[in-house]
């Protein structure tokens, strides 16, 4: 096994020749085990950490190898802290212990202190030389560790905060005093989602040098298997069908959210990301400072998230797809914050049928739900509405809110285990550790995009970036609001309509106003909380990456700012929207065409075409749809359901009918393709006192967008397709049919 290179040993001519502190980081041990690397609050705590993230079962040990200048009796503290101490509960959840030599310390850690802290663990004997270090969980429940520290000198107290522990832990670990030198770029794109992926590209495609920092070891931001969110936003729409070429070279669309990791296609980004000659991409760079000339930025130095090395990248143009706007925050950049009142962040999860009866058993530090409502049917649980942080600074408290979303999860499985004595073989089988964001800050361009803007369609010269999603703004769920305020842990989407079809984005909502070579796209832009609703999703922001890519290169062109793009070269920059970057040819411009009936000359005729039809609430459409016998797959023929599951849609006769099959078409046609039809359901019939099963059609985890089962034939009034999932929660139906036996 290697030796840790980020070991510092800090003597002292003022001490005893034999005095040493021995510094190690967690996050750069050989071997993390089942443990993973959280950097998501290291700007506010310090570092990044490891944690335990195992669902309720001990993850496997990290371990790694120190070396120690001499034996002696040492002291040793690890920065840790008992995460539901904030909450005053009881219990300690995150317990595990500091191996050495492969013999537990007598310390049991993460049992003290609602702050990150350095627990002191007692003394252990360490032999001269290699040393083995272990950190073993004792409980699957988000133990965490930051740091441990040896030291001989019997009145040395580790620094915890701020300047003094950054200075310490420097110095300690022997890094550089001054940062490596990461290179010289036209264009440094700090944050990958899809926004800073597609920045880069686009760039990079017109000839433009870019460094691409992405602070994780995958791309793509929320829709990252990490996350989990899907890419959501229609692309290639007017006034200019050319952006969201680039978007949809590395687009996955995942049956459910969440899913299965491999669906979420980071290896797909990554290949598209890498192809490009032009583009320098920095995996696992926190950016956490800048360098500015006046009030241009001038560097971006990072830290490496494993080994700590920091980093500086010279630019010329910056662009900030960070999502909290960090960037924009480091060099002075006017920025609007509602720090007590915003979206949420989520922290989605996956319960999944483990073929054996698997217990939860409630713990003493799990939030109390007897007088609490709480979801509990499977396609309930674990979406995107599990949300919290409303009124907290989704910045600063990003680990609190985190910590919160997850107490809840676990807190809620319990309870559904062993209160409602529920889904006895199902286990959490994923659950994300890195938050999904909403909102938070929004650095202020030459025009600030309100909402009352896009209600009104108020449209201008540089509207550009189309969005298609609804004005859609998360709230605590009302209910829980009542019950526990401030502690919510779901939410409700309102969603705003507007009319006219799709609305473009000023491009002066991409550029900061007074930080004069500063970009942005993604959640950051220059919009108020309503406009955050349609322009926040992930589609949309690829695009915004599109056109802010193509502006740099007319800012290389012409030695400009992103300003005078606007003032002196819109029309170029017009003509450069218009003109295809992407290396994958478009889809053809041709009609989708109604499916095939697969029961076509199986069966008798289609007797759903008499049933009166009997639906729940609805979002879009009309019940009259479903039957009226056209399949062409137009989304505004469809009923669209708003109610949530389980969800019924009825079919009902004057006389009895005989049907020995069925057939549904659903889900909803973008880029070419029709998607996201119902997954999960059964056709039921009523018997004359109560519904029962039409054998061979109960589905799950269907991707069929023309579905069919033929069946033995059943005579009834009453027939109902009861729906148990699909996707972000919606119905979305074109036709249902029910055949009569062939004659």
């Amino acid at each position: 096994m290697r030796l840790l290179t980020t070991i510092g040993v800090l003597a002292s001519l003022a001490l005893p020749a034999k005095a040493a502190t021995i510094l190690v980081e967690a996050e750069n041990f050989d071997k993390i085990g089942g443990w993973v690397n959280d950097p998501q609050a290291m700007d506010v705590m310090g570092s990044p950490y490891l944690l335990a993230h195992g669902l309720g079962e001990p993850v496997a040990d990290a371990g790694t190898t120190i070396t120690v200048p001499q034996a002696g009796t040492y002291r040793v503290w690890a920065r840790t802290m008992d995460w539901v101490a904030r909450w005053k509960a009881p219990g300690a959840p995150g317990k595990f212990q500091v191996l050495v030599g492969g013999k537990p310390l007598a310390t049991t850690f993460g049992t003290e202190g609602a702050d990150w802290h350095w627990q002191d663990g007692g003394t252990v004997a360490l032999k001269q030389g290699a040393n083995e270090l272990a950190l073993h969980d004792l409980s699957g429940f988000e133990g965490r560790c930051d740091a441990i520290v040896f030291s001989n000198e019997p009145n040395f107290t580790p620094p915890n905060a701020g300047r003094a522990m950054n200075d310490w832990r420097h110095k300690t670990l022997g890094l550089p005093d001054t940062p490596k030198d990461g290179g010289t770029y036209d264009v440094v794109v700090v944050g990958g989602g899809v926004a800073g992926c597609t920045s880069a590209i686009s760039a990079a495609r017109l000839g433009l040098k870019v460094a691409l920092i992405q602070d994780r070891p995958v791309l793509g931001g929320n829709s990252s298997s990490e996350i989990q969110v899907w890419i959501m936003g229609k692309t290639r729409q007017p006034p200019y069908p050319i952006l969201g070429e680039i978007v949809d070279e590395f687009l996955t669309r995942p049956k459910t959210s969440p899913g299965k990791i491999e669906e979420f296609g980071d290896d797909k980004k990554l290949k598209v990301v890498q192809a490009e000659p032009n583009i320098s991409l920095f995996l696992n760079e926190r950016a956490f400072a800048i360098g500015q000339d006046g009030k241009r930025v001038t560097t971006v130095t990072s830290r490496h998230t494993k080994t700590s090395l920091q980093t500086v990248y010279r630019g010329r143009w910056f662009v900030d797809c960070t999502g909290d706007g960090t960037i924009g925050y480091l060099a002075g950049a006017d920025f609007e914050y509602n720090k007590e009142q915003h979206q949420g962040s989520s922290n989605m999860w996956l319960p999944r049928d483990s073929g054996a009866p698997v217990a939860f058993p409630k713990q003493a530090w799990m939030t109390d739900l007897t007088k609490r409502s709480y979801p509990v049917h499977l396609d309930q649980l674990g979406k995107w509405n599990f949300e919290s942080g409303f009124a907290k600074d989704i910045v600063n408290d990003v680990e609190e809110i985190r910590d919160h979303n997850l107490r809840s999860m676990y807190s809620i499985w319990a309870a559904i285990k062993n209160d409602k004595k529920m889904h006895p073989n199902h286990k959490i089988a994923w659950a994300a550790y890195i938050s999904g964001k909403r909102e938070s800050r929004r650095l202020v361009g030459d025009y600030y995009l309100k909402g009352e803007d896009i209600t009104k369609r108020n449209i201008f010269p540089d509207s550009m970036v189309s969005c298609t999603w609804s004005i859609d703004i998360h709230y605590p769920e009302p209910t829980q609001a009542k019950e526990a305020p401030g502690q919510e842990f779901m939410s409700i989407a309102k969603h705003g309509k507007y009319e006219g079809g799709p609305y473009p984005i000023p491009y002066r909502c991409f550029y900061s106003r007074n930080i004069p070579n500063l970009f942005m796209a993604g959640r950051d832009i220059s919009v108020d909380g309503l406009a955050l609703g349609p322009v926040r999703v992930q589609g949309t922001t690829g695009m915004m990456g599109e056109v802010v890519g193509r502006a740099a290169s007319l800012c290389k062109k012409y030695n400009c700012t992103p300003r005078e793009v606007y003032e002196k070269h819109l029309d170029e920059l017009i003509a450069l929207v218009k003109t295809p970057l992407s290396k994958v040819p478009p889809p053809k411009v041709n009609e989708i065409k109604a499916p095939v009936n697969p029961l076509a000359g199986k069966v008798g005729d289609n007797v759903a075409r008499l049933a009166k039809v009997t639906v729940g609430e609805t979002f879009a459409g009309t019940a009259a749809l479903l039957t009226d016998g056209n399949l062409t797959p137009d989304n505004k023929l469809r009923w669209v359901s708003k109610a949530p599951f389980p969800q019924n849609v009825e079919f009902a006769w004057d006389t009895p009918q005989t049907i020995a099959a069925a057939r549904f078409f659903s889900g909803y046609t973008v880029d070419n393709t029709i998607a996201d039809p119902i997954s999960d359901f059964v056709f039921q019939h009523f018997d004359g006192k109560e519904w029962r099963d039409i054998p061979g059609t109960r589905t799950e985890d269907n991707r069929e967008i023309n579905w069919s089962a033929q069946f033995a034939p059943i005579t009834t009034n009453r027939v109902r397709l009861v729906v148990e999932h699909a996707p972000v929660g919606t119905i979305r139906l074109w036709e249902v049919e029910f055949y009569a036996p062939k004659k």
